[in-house]
């Protein structure tokens, strides 16, 4: 059995529960810097349900890939302080050894990076790159890990999964490349799957094909995804639930209805204003004031989105804040939550995805 807590999952799905897989608690990663460390991710609380996926939406540098990083543990140790607790299947992963963890890595918990060129090795063909994980976690023969990675590559759409088979990364184009990504992340079935990025590189109609496909093979072998992104489009296509993160902390968590219909944290809001409506006449495009802050800048009290809306009173955000369920499974950091108005009302507008 996956796990110990169980929590109910809409009407009309076969099963009447689903089960946590991925547990994380109280997660802090910090990076050294000049003899000191700083924390990128900050106190996260989170939990990964069966079959769903999980997407973990924010701006550029507020910490998503150090999660995703986090959870594997692929970081640089030497420079990367990891503490908390990740809990994988019931069994707590932090601080394995490296040989317990490379027998999970590519197995049960598999990535799929953001740039498959940098990710791929430039000097191997493709199909010997989705053959080594089945290498290390199978007891296939040669015949049937060339089988497989062949099965693999006609599954995410390769015209001609021979060819491909015996080229190297940079004779592929990108779209390419990522669904030759996508083949080695799913070679051993794997029960999670963290996609960091997995369309940015690409142009939109490349990345509809993705999206689509990774949606399809996710389902098909009952597996559950994080998803890394800053894009709230990708984020209302495929996402179950969501958490927005911003400077190393969740600042809001809920379902993608509960997210884009009834956004609470002024900083999700700002998220959603800033995103323009088709055919909506615009002067100018909503832009969120300031920056996130740097790992040395991070405040250590209050919330840190603060100076980013001037509209609030200092007293009416918390010293300490704290996550607050304000209804079943919706919950928001800070009681700045309280205080809508944004400048130009831009908060009343509608926003479609």
């Amino acid at each position: 059995m996956i796990g110990t807590e169980f929590v109910k999952v809409e009407k009309g799905e076969n099963v009447k529960e689903q089960e946590t897989l991925l547990k994380i608690r109280n997660l802090e990663t910090a990076f050294r810097i000049e003899g000191k460390y700083y924390n990128a991710v900050d106190g996260v609380n989170l939990d990964i349900r069966s079959n769903e996926v999980f997407a973990i939406v924010g701006e550029s540098g507020c910490g998503k890939t150090a999660l995703a990083l986090s959870i594997p543990q692929l970081h640089n140790m030497n420079y990367t302080r990891i503490s908390g607790e990740i809990t994988f299947e019931g069994r707590e992963i932090l601080g394995l050894k490296e040989r317990e963890l490379n027998a999970i890595r590519g197995k049960d918990i598999s990535m799929i990076f953001q740039d498959p060129l940098t990710a791929l090795n430039p000097l191997l063909r493709v199909g010997s790159q989705i053959e080594e994980a089945l290498k290390y976690h199978t007891d296939f023969t040669k015949a049937e890990k060339k089988e497989r990675a062949l099965e693999l590559l006609e599954a995410v759409g390769m015209t001609d999964p021979a060819l491909t088979y015996r080229q190297l990364p940079h004779e592929l184009s990108g779209g390419m490349r990522q669904r030759a990504m996508i083949a080695i992340a799913l070679s051993c079935n794997p029960k999670l799957i963290i996609a960091d990025e997995p369309t940015t590189a690409l142009d939109v109609t490349i990345q509809a094909q993705i999206l689509d496909l990774m949606r399809k093979l996710q389902k098909e072998i009952r597996s559950s995804m994080v998803l890394i992104t800053h894009d709230l489009g990708v984020v209302a296509e495929m996402a179950d639930r969501v958490a927005i993160m911003y400077a190393g902390q969740i600042v809001e968590q809920g379902t993608a209805d509960m997210i884009f219909k009834n956004p609470m944290h002024p900083y999700t809001r700002s998220l959603l204003a800033s995103i323009p409506n088709v055919g909506e006449n615009l002067e100018r495009l909503n832009a969120i004031q300031g920056v996130v802050p740097t790992l040395r800048e991070m405040p250590r009290t209050g919330c840190r989105f603060a100076p980013r809306i001037p509209w609030i009173a200092e007293s009416d955000h918390e010293v300490t804040p704290t996550l607050q369920e304000i209804e079943p499974e919706h919950f928001v950091l800070c009681t700045c939550y309280t205080h809508f108005h944004f400048e130009n009302e831009l908060s009343s507008r509608e926003v479609r995805i």
